[in-house]
């Protein structure tokens, strides 16, 4: 599958999309190393009973389950995927749970069809979505002022950090359009942020970004 090294233009969701609709049935078992920095991204969020809440690139809906613990029955969950193969499964995961705040919405981030401003937004492992500023804008734009946004992902480590590199190599081959802004993947968010704290794992080939919306 082809990867753009260094381009300039926004990520292509052509190639997003053949790469989730042949990951969709094994999606939720490669994502299990990384479940601990999703938990990690929603604590950020400082969420709360009847918050309303961006999951951008919510894939089968793993976020899910972690986010209505925080927001409970009243909250909202608003799901953003452009891929339907990950969005049947994320209906069904909504289905099983009897879950009636949640909206799936199948769009890019770009131009997804949101409603009104949001108190949080999540972006996990969405390294295309961080990559294009008109979805980062877009996003932002349907969020509260002070409201709180997480991302993690996948990032270049340190160049001495050879076996680290080999590994964030391996997994951007399944995962992104581009390697355009590995070694900065959030600069784009962080840009547009206040309070801004990054955090890095797995010997710096993972990040974990918290900021939120300017209030002023």
């Amino acid at each position: 599958m082809p990867l753009r090294s260094g381009s300039r233009r926004r990520p292509d969701l052509s190639v997003a999309l053949l790469q989730y609709r042949r990951r969709a049935d094994r999606y939720d078992q490669e994502l299990l190393p990384f479940e601990p920095f999703r938990g990690q991204a929603i604590e950020q969020l400082d969420l709360h009973a009847g918050d309303t809440v961006l999951d951008v690139g919510c894939g089968t809906g793993l976020s899910f389950a972690p986010l209505e613990l925080r927001i409970g029955p009243h909250g909202h969950i608003v799901g953003v995927d452009p891929s339907p193969d990950m969005l049947v499964r994320a209906g069904s995961r909504i289905t099983e749970h009897h879950w009636h705040n949640v909206e799936l919405l199948r769009s890019g981030a770009a131009d997804a069809p949101l409603d009104g401003q949001a108190d949080a937004a999540l972006f996990h492992f969405t390294h295309d979505v961080l990559r294009d500023p008109v979805a980062v804008g877009h996003v932002l734009e349907h969020l509260k002022p002070g409201a709180h946004v997480s991302a993690t992902g996948l990032q270049w480590a340190p160049p001495w950090m050879a076996a680290t590199n080999a590994f964030v190599y391996a997994a951007a081959l399944y995962s992104v359009s581009s390697l355009d802004g590995l070694a900065c993947p959030w600069d784009r968010l962080a840009a547009r942020l206040e309070d801004v704290r990054v955090q890095t794992a797995w010997m710096g080939g993972i990040y974990i970004l918290s900021g939120r919306v300017a209030t002023h």
